[in-house]
């Protein structure tokens, strides 16, 4: 029996007046403790903490964290004053974020949070639906039948030459594109074990991984900074967020710095390129094993479309296809784990949470927990109709946050999906290739290991 096993096992009992110690989960290695649980198997480690309590601790190398386990918990966590945006994840993430709206606190987030939100109206939404369809049909055009495609290497370029196109109104997007889905691929798959494993000598070792790391996080860089000055040099403003960013002022009126505009664009590239491409990859997958799921999307498609492509009126017509979304979203969700940290000494759920403290909590753990979705571990769109609402616990389901950190572009993001997806079913039937395998790839988001479906045309078997 490890140390953490131990000390699980007692009860967290306070005397009257004394403050409440949340229980250290079960398992752990020596030295690494609970970091061990998260390299070998993640996915079944946060999913079982769901037994162990509503709030429990977790031992990351010499470090404590705090795990919530319980979606109400969660929710007041994402909207309490009392925790920012912090934590093993975000210090990670910060090599590629900076100090963007992802990552800021505070006024600083609040301002950055203003300047962006314009460009995701609903009336610019519907701007931008035109490109979302053209980046889709183009996709679907390259295609052959029989071909197989990656269609996680598929949708990821789609999706970055949409917000580059729509948002940043980016030139030579083609050869961009290209170079911007290849840095972050690499420099996603190099992320998380940074924030399991927070050995950082290690990671500065001349070795191979590490050094294919570094030059794809600088040409991400660089070819951030290359848009910017094209834009400046350019003269030029369209109106579009690019052009927000680099006029935007600080809580002094004075222009924001290189590195602020620089940090924005790169958050709202990854945000609209590697958790879109997540969910439109599982979601394919998804379709692809489930026939009868896709050929009641197609139905729905064609009936609402009537043979044209799909515009942005039509997507409150696609209810299905909305929900295949959700669903996807529900049990492959993009992002699978998310971090916090108490700004003050604070409690929740009765505990004592510590100022500093990391508290780490699981999407895909909430959203696969039997106790808040009846058969959770099957693909049911029809569970996100309002005649079952009642059959699942809804505060469970946040693939966007809550809160202040809500996501901007959420509503960008589904008419993104519905597009794509809107465009793409009418002409092409996706089924899975021999080589497929859909077992989550662990990494800051979540990816099938190989996501290789074939294509055949439509009225063929």
């Amino acid at each position: 029996m490890t140390v953490e096993s131990a000390e699980s096992s007692v009860p967290a009992v306070a005397e009257p007046g004394e403050r409440r110690t949340p229980p250290y989960a079960g398992g752990g290695a020596p030295l690494l403790g609970h970091a061990w649980n998260l390299v070998r198997d993640p996915l079944a480690f946060v999913a079982g903490l769901r037994g162990e309590g509503d709030l429990v601790r977790l031992r990351l190398g010499p470090k404590t964290a705090y795990a919530v386990c319980d979606p109400d918990l969660v929710a007041a966590l994402l909207k309490s004053p009392d925790y920012m945006v912090g934590g093993p994840l975000w210090d990670t993430l910060g090599v590629l974020l900076g100090k963007g709206v992802a990552t800021s606190n505070g006024p600083v987030h609040r301002r950055q949070r203003r300047t962006i939100q314009p460009a995701f109206r609903t009336d610019r939404i519907a701007g931008y639906a035109t490109v979302m369809e053209e980046e889709a049909r183009a996709m679907a055009a390259r295609w052959k039948p029989g071909d197989t495609v990656d269609i996680g290497a598929e949708v990821f370029r789609t999706a970055v030459r949409i917000i580059a196109r729509s948002v940043l109104h980016v030139d030579s997007v083609d050869e961009r594109a290209d170079r911007l889905s290849s840095s972050l691929h690499t420099v996603f798959s190099g992320l998380y074990r940074r924030m399991v494993l927070s050995v950082g000598p290690f990671y500065r070792l001349p070795l191979p991984a590490n050094r294919r790391f570094e030059r794809a996080l600088a040409d991400l860089h660089r070819l951030v900074d290359e848009i910017i000055a094209e834009r400046r040099a350019s003269g030029v403003n369209p109106g579009d967020l690019l052009a927000a960013l680099v006029g935007a002022e600080d809580e002094n009126g004075e222009t924001v710095g290189e590195q602020e505009v620089h940090d924005q664009v790169v958050s709202l590239v990854v945000a609209g390129a590697e958790n879109v491409a997540s969910t439109l990859t599982w979601t394919f997958q998804l379709l692809a094993e489930h026939p009868e799921q896709e050929s009641r999307l197609h139905e729905e498609v064609e009936s609402v479309t009537e043979g044209r492509p799909v515009a942005f009126a039509d997507l409150k017509g696609l209810i299905h296809t909305r929900n295949v979304i959700a669903e996807a979203m529900r049990i492959r969700p993009a992002v699978w784990i998310l971090t916090r940290q108490a700004a003050v000494d604070t409690e929740l759920g009765g505990y004592h949470i510590p100022a500093g403290a990391d508290i780490v909590y699981s999407p895909y753990a909430m959203q696969r927990d039997p106790r808040s979705f009846p058969d959770h571990l099957e693909f049911d769109p029809d569970r996100w109709l309002p005649e079952r609402a009642a059959e699942s616990r809804q505060s469970a389901m946040m693939p966007f946050s809550v809160g202040n950190r809500k996501c901007p572009g959420d509503h960008f993001s589904m008419a993104e999906l519905a597009i794509i997806l809107a465009t793409v079913t009418p002409r092409w039937r996706l089924v899975p290739a021999a080589e497929t395998d859909s077992t989550p790839r662990i990494g800051i988001t979540l990816q099938p290991k190989r996501a290789l479906l074939r294509v055949e045309e439509r009225g063929t078997a």
